[in-house]
């Protein structure tokens, strides 16, 4: 039985985001660039097919 599991590095960027509820401080703890979160989390939103984090003002919520 083979799973299509989503990239580990896209589950822990966003595991990131959402604890920091902040993809620069995710990026800051992960020592990426800000622009490596931000694709992480769109390829997690890609594998599975749902928006994952809505934009409000300079936040995520």
């Amino acid at each position: 039985m083979s799973r299509d599991l989503p990239p580990l590095n896209a589950l822990r960027a966003f595991e990131a985001t959402a604890r920091l509820n902040s993809v620069s401080q995710a990026a800051e703890q992960l020592n990426v660039t800000h622009g490596a979160v931000s694709r992480q989390i769109k390829v997690l939103e890609e594998h599975l097919g749902v928006s994952l984090f809505v934009k409000e003002g300079r936040g995520l919520k």
